[in-house]
Order: C-alpha cells, then sequence, then structure tokens
C-alpha cells in the first residue's frame, strides 16, 4: 500500500536497539520478549504507528518469528513521526543497531551509507538465504531493481504485486470519487465531459442536494499537493495528464515532463474556471489529511480524491468512482503513475554487526510466503486484536476476513509489521486471498480507468548512481516546488495563458532539459538491463 498509499498508503518500519541508549533516552521501552533464554539476541532499529505497541514483540508476527528462528530481537522502537530523525541521528553519530527494519532509506541515503562504510553488502548474506533467492528466481526482475550503480546489494525491498501491467492496483493512485447519491437525488448523469462535470458541480452548489437547507455543500476538494488527493487525475483531459513526479514515457520511449506540455496550461485554464465559478473548496489549497478526513466524513463532498474512499467517505454506495473524462478537443486519458508495489531501501545491515549468520537467518524467514503475507496485511489466531485472516488448516493458506467497516488502514497499523517482504502473484490463491478491498480497486482499475488509459509502459525504478541523484535532487526541490507554486496561483487567479512562455523558461533556468537528460539516460539503460 503507498503512500498506501497512499499508499498510498502506511507501512510500519521497525528499527533495531541502539547500543548504549537507555529507554530514558528513547522514549520507547526495549522489548524483554519471551526469549531471554535464546540463543541469539540481535538489536534491530524500528518504526511503528502510533497505533501500534509501543513494543514490537507484543506483536503476534514477531512473537511467531523469535519462536520459528530461535532469534530474540531487542527493539528501539520509534512512532514514523520521528523514527527519520532518530535514525538519521544514529547514522550520523555511529551510534548504530545490527540492523535497522523497514528503515525507509532512498537511493542517496544508501549509496552514501554504502560507500562511507556504515551498512554493508548484503550479497554473502543472500547466498545464506533460501526463501530470498527462490523470490528473486521467481521474480528475476528484482535482481536488477535491488542491485546499486557498483553491482551490489546494500538492502532488502518490499514486494507487493498485486495487478500487473496497466492493471497494477498501482497505476493510479488519486481515483476520483464522485457523490452519486446527489446525482440521482439531482436527476443527474454521471459527466462525461469536463464542461458536464463543471454543471454537475455546480447543480451540488446551488440546488441544496443534501437537503438541509443550508449552502453547506463542497462540490470539489483535494489536498494541494502530489499524492492520492491531489487532483491530478483531472489534467488527463487534456493530453499527457499530470502525475505525482511530473514523468511521462511516450510509446517510443521518449522521457517527458507532463508540467511543460500544452495540455497542462489547458488543464489549469479549466480548473481556474471551477474556481471562478466557487465550485472549489477554500481549504483545499492549504488543508491537511485532517482537515480532509473530517469533512469528508460528514459527506459534505461532490467530487474528492483518495486511493480509496473508504478511509475518507466510508465503504458505503454514496460515491463511486468517475470515469475519465473528455476535454474541450475530445481528449480523453487516464495518465498513470510510476508507481509499483517496490520500495529498495526496507532493511539494512550495519558495519556493527557482529552475527551475520543469524541475521541473514532471521532476515530470510521474512520472506517465507505466509511470513511476507501477513508482515504485510496483519495476522491471524490474535485474541487481543481483530484479525486480518484466518488460516485454513486443510490448505495452509491464509484467507482474509471481512473488515466489518474497520478502516483497513487502520487494523493493518496495529498488527502488521512492513519491512522487508515479497508478495508475489503467483501467491494468490495459493497462499492468500486478495483483500476484499484490494480484488475491489482491481476491478474498478480494470473496468473503470484501464480502457481510457494511453501510455504503455511507466517510468521505471531506475537506480541512478549518488552523482545523478545529487542533481536530480538540487534540481526537483526547486522545479517541483515552483511548477506546484504556479500552478496554485493560475487556479487561483488565473494569467495562465499570459505567463505560459515566461514559466516555460523558468522551467529551462531550473534544470529542466538536465533533469530531462538524466531521466532519458537512466530510462534507457534500465530497458537494456
Amino acid at each position: 500500500m503507498k503512500h498506501f498509499t497512499k499508499a498510498a498508503m502506511i507501512t510500519a518500519a521497525s528499527m533495531l536497539a541502539v547500543t548504549g541508549c537507555s529507554d530514558k533516552d528513547s522514549g520507547t521501552s526495549d522489548a524483554a520478549g519471551t526469549g531471554s533464554d535464546s540463543a541469539v539476541t540481535l538489536k534491530f532499529m524500528t518504526q511503528s504507528s502510533p497505533l501500534a505497541p509501543a513494543d514490537p514483540n507484543q506483536k503476534l508476527i514477531f512473537q511467531r518469528m523469535e519462536q520459528k528462528t530461535g532469534i530474540h530481537i531487542e527493539w528501539k522502537n520509534y512512532t514514523s513521526e520521528t523514527f527519520a530523525e532518530k535514525r538519521n541521528l544514529a547514522l550520523a553519530t555511529g551510534d548504530l543497531p545490527d540492523a535497522i527494519f523497514d528503515a525507509g532509506l532512498g537511493d542517496y541515503d544508501l549509496l552514501r551509507l554504502a560507500k562511507d562504510g556504515t551498512i554493508i553488502p548484503l550479497d554473502d548474506l543472500i547466498e545464506k538465504m533460501p526463501n530470498f533467492k527462490k523470490v528473486l528466481e521467481q521474480a528475476p526482475q528484482y535482481k536488477s531493481l535491488i542491485t546499486a550503480p557498483d553491482g551490489h546489494i546494500y538492502s532488502l525491498p518490499w514486494i507487493e504485486e498485486l495487478g500487473a501491467g496497466k492493471e497494477s492496483i498501482h497505476s493510479v493512485d488519486d481515483f476520483p470519487w464522485i457523490n452519486v447519491e446527489w446525482l440521482k437525488k439531482l436527476g443527474l448523469q454521471m459527466p462525461t465531459t469536463t464542461e458536464e462535470l463543471k454543471q454537475v458541480l455546480i447543480a451540488f452548489k446551488t440546488k441544496d442536494p443534501n437537503g438541509n437547507g443550508k449552502a453547506d455543500e463542497i462540490p470539489l476538494s483535494f489536498i494541494n499537493k502530489t499524492g492520492g488527493e491531489d487532483l491530478a487525475f483531472l489534467f488527463g483531459s487534456f493530453g499527457l495528464g499530470e502525475n505525482w513526479d511530473h514523468t511521462v514515457v511516450t510509446d517510443d520511449g521518449r522521457v517527458r515532463f507532463t508540467s511543460s506540455d500544452p495540455g497542462f496550461k489547458e488543464g489549469v485554464k479549466f480548473l481556474h474556471e471551477l474556481v471562478q465559478e466557487g465550485l472549489v473548496d477554500v481549504e483545499a489549497f492549504t488543508q491537511d489529511w485532517n482537515t480532509y478526513l473530517a469533512k469528508g466524513k460528514e459527506g459534505r463532498y461532490g467530487l474528492y480524491f483518495t486511493w480509496d474512499k473508504a478511509n475518507i467517505s466510508g465503504a458505503n454506495d454514496k460515491y463511486d468512482l468517475m470515469p475519465a473524462l473528455k476535454g474541450p478537443s475530445g481528449e480523453k486519458n487516464v495518465t498513470r503513475t510510476n508507481g509499483m508495489g517496490f520500495d529498495r531501501g526496507r532493511m539494512v545491515v550495519t558495519k556493527e554487526n557482529k552475527n551475520l549468520e543469524a541475521t541473514a537467518k532471521w532476515m530470510d524467514q521474512l520472506y517465507d510466503p505466509l511470513q511476507s503475507v501477513q508482515n504485510n496485511w496483519g495476522t491471524y489466531g490474535d485474541t487481543a486484536q481483530q484479525n486480518i485472516f484466518e488460516l485454513d488448516p486443510s490448505t495452509n493458506m491464509l484467507k482474509h476476513l471481512p473488515l466489518n467497516g474497520t478502516a483497513p488502514v487502520e487494523l493493518r497499523q496495529k498488527t502488521s509489521v512492513g519491512g522487508p517482504l515479497a508478495i508475489l502473484d503467483s501467491y494468490y490463491g495459493k497462499v492468500t486471498t486478495k483483500p476484499d478491498d484490494a480484488a475491489w480497486r482491481l476491478d474498478l482499475m480494470k473496468k473503470v480507468m484501464v480502457p481510457d488509459m494511453k501510455a504503455k509502459q511507466i517510468y521505471p525504478r531506475v537506480f541512478f548512481s549518488l552523482e545523478e541523484l545529487d542533481r536530480l535532487s538540487a534540481i526537483e526541490t526547486d522545479l517541483f516546488a515552483y511548477v506546484l507554486r504556479m500552478r496554485t496561483e493560475w487556479m487561483e487567479n488565473g494569467r495562465v495563458e499570459a505567463e505560459w512562455a515566461d514559466y516555460l523558461k523558468e522551467l529551462d533556468r531550473l534544470g529542466l532539459q538536465e533533469w530531462l537528460k538524466i531521466k532519458q539516460a537512466g530510462y534507457d539503460r534500465s530497458v537494456t538491463q
């Protein structure tokens, strides 16, 4: 999930306990667990949701892992909000755990820490990890994705396959959810064009569809930043469309920057019209998740954006997925997100680790198919928590239980452990069932999104060099912020046509052409590997 994402959604991460740090210093408690008599104890650092136990060893998944491996983990656990700061401090001061679980490290940090010797190559350890080697044999594409430019592997990945190609669950993250209850009450049809959408939103604003006699309906809302709650989906009616990293690949293999495309300008013009008509949430340009969520739970939105409506407006029939709309020129396109169920930096081993054999054994257990499924979603047989699964003893298969109205993100945050894992498409129907919410979303993707999805490919997960990452990061910091600032100004105040030429010049000044060159080179390398 990503983000679960968003993410889209949110995954918990774990850290090995930092040697010499007291409970008082960390603000958390190190777990005695049930393994005080275990032959081996390792110190791990991690992060987890505030909804989860402060002591990771209270999670049934980790208790079973200790029984399975005979290895006790002494955790130093931080909430997700403080984890990055604490992790970076430990890495900077050399006050290192044996390993960092669910480390959340990006490519730049992985390469930098590998270069200075803080984390070690895992190549030899992987040779002692039969479960993980089997994953790489079954899905060999991941071997190149986790291999750094110098030919070594420095981290273990999270892999979650849910659909493939255009039908991948990650193909679109900002699903547009429209209030079909309001459409029905006002005698309106599902909009098929941008103009029809505008008229629908006007009706939502002026005709009191919630019937309370107040003008408290919000025709259109979003969170004004890249991600699953942005309104990027609407730009597909005007050309290339838009996505979180402003990157698409044409069918002839050329990398394009979406926010310099003429269609981006036309899309901004349309959105400005909606703002002028008073159809856009006045808080949309500044609101955070909690504000967005509160209004969604009250059912005040006519149209909003998120990965799964259950997390905003509830798992009911009030909202349905709106298909792509034809723009003024007849253009209709669902822009693919450059997302996949893959994260390179989920676990690293530090130079302080003196028991690599045990570490390899414990890490390999993470890639046992039944273990990976639980790490990702949650477990079975927990008498203290609602369970995600039941274990079918006749087939040894984990079957997803109904959520019974529980938000999937919240339940998974309480019971899953995240970290390195692998769930391949071949596991479904053999090792586990698909989660109901994922199966439902995949069906929507196939029926509603894929028919209008033009691009044959996404931009791949290129493992750039340190030098390339330095330049990309430096350019993107200013470039992406400038794009969002100008989009916001133009949506609110207009003037995109008059300022477009100067905008394109400023993109080049900020390094767009160099950015395109680096991204194109990375793409070309990836397709020849």
